[in-house]
């Protein structure tokens, strides 16, 4: 008889990779989904998509519904994808025996997800980190008096909230706990890693080359990746014990060393480039000595956000043409002969997003998350 694994969210491109990468390992994947119509339901890998509250309408019907799923399908797995993890990350006490929550704690993934905790985090790892401090903090008046900075909400996601200010700018009276951090002037990397009982079982070191607001929908992964970037990683996941899924952004100094800027204890798009089996193993027997090979693809996109973000660029006047030689010559991350609905039908599953997108100003990551993420008391919605 085959396991039923249960992935929390099926509207992006990273729950389809789970539930296609484990539905080949033999499972049976079911979605559970605010949205009764999205990007996975049209998949062959999917055998059952079940809709629910979203988390920011009603938090404890979200979890009620989750736990609906879970006894009616006797699933023995949960996997959270995205901005929904945190939520999910609360039914750990409330599943029925020999069903297994594919993350941490609730607790410590809120520790991850604020900035500014993830940072002290570090430091109490003694791991380098940039300089940071609280937005309401006179350490941070007096560095922001004297040096660049970015600043941002505690609890942001696809970048919302982020600006880069100016040495000696007055700093804002935050509306939400935010953090003021030292500018890296360098180049932007991404982390992807499988992790399990403190021990990386693979990461994907990747940069964005499509950019919509601060989240990359295309994409190449960096097949010699910096090795002080991979042993921070591991230095990190192996002192806190980290299982499950866990990203970092980082940027590079004046001196060219990567640095971690935050941490998003969830899957980010260098999912798409661990090889579909090795990547199903990692789930379903993180504690053995897998594999963790890539994709021979080093370039792969969410190609209608991409466009959409081209065509973006081109009416207001930004640079635009360097998108098209990756527009018309790399893999959507969708795309599988195998299994053609979920491209062919993109622009109707993701209707929502794209709406979003095109007519409200939103990035395409605030667009796909906006009634899932994790942004604090009295802020439900994060905007």
């Amino acid at each position: 008889m085959q396991d039923t694994v249960l992935i929390t969210l099926g509207r992006l491109p990273k729950g389809l990779e789970l539930a296609t990468a484990l539905a080949r390992a033999g499972c049976r994947v079911i979605i559970a989904e605010p949205w009764g119509w999205h990007l996975s339901r049209v998949s062959r890998a999917v055998s059952r998509c079940f809709a629910v509250t979203a988390p920011n309408t009603d938090v404890a019907a979200y979890q009620a519904d989750l736990c609906d799923v879970v006894a009616r399908e006797d699933v023995r797995l949960v996997v959270p994808v995205s901005e929904e993890t945190l939520h999910v990350a609360s039914l750990a006490d409330k599943l029925p025996e020999g069903t297994t929550l594919y993350c941490m704690p609730q607790a410590v993934l809120l520790g991850l997800h604020d900035k500014l905790s993830f940072i002290r985090t570090a430091q109490a790892h003694d791991l380098p980190v940039p300089t940071t401090f609280a937005l309401d903090s006179d350490e941070a008046r007096a560095f922001a008096a004297s040096q660049p900075h970015i600043i941002k909400p505690t609890l942001s996601s696809a970048g919302h909230g982020v600006s880069l200010r100016a040495a000696g700018e007055a700093l804002p009276t935050p509306e939400a706990p935010a953090i003021v951090q030292a500018y890296l002037p360098g180049e932007e990397l991404s982390s992807f890693s499988v992790a399990h009982a403190g021990r990386v079982v693979g990461t994907v070191i990747y940069r964005g080359l499509i950019i919509s607001g601060s989240v990359a929908v295309c994409f190449e992964s960096l097949p010699d990746p910096d090795p002080a970037m991979l042993a921070w990683i591991e230095r990190f996941v192996g002192r806190t014990g980290y299982s499950g899924f866990i990203s970092f952004d980082f940027r590079r100094d004046e001196n060219g060393q990567a640095l971690p800027i935050e941490c998003n204890p969830r899957t980010t798009s260098g999912v798409h480039f661990v090889d579909p089996q090795d990547l199903a193993k990692a789930v379903l027997d993180p504690a053995a000595e897998n594999p963790f090979r890539l994709r021979d693809e080093r370039i792969l996109q969410q190609f209608y956000p991409a466009l959409t973000e081209t065509q973006g660029a081109a009416l207001k006047g930004r640079p635009w043409r360097p998108n098209m030689k990756y527009l018309f010559s790399c893999r959507d991350v969708s795309w599988d002969w195998r299994d053609p609905l979920p491209f062919l039908l993109m622009p109707l599953t993701s209707y929502q997003i794209l709406r979003r997108t095109i007519f409200s100003g939103m990035s395409f990551g605030e667009a796909a998350t906006f009634d899932i993420g994790w942004y604090g008391a009295g802020n439900p919605t994060g905007h």
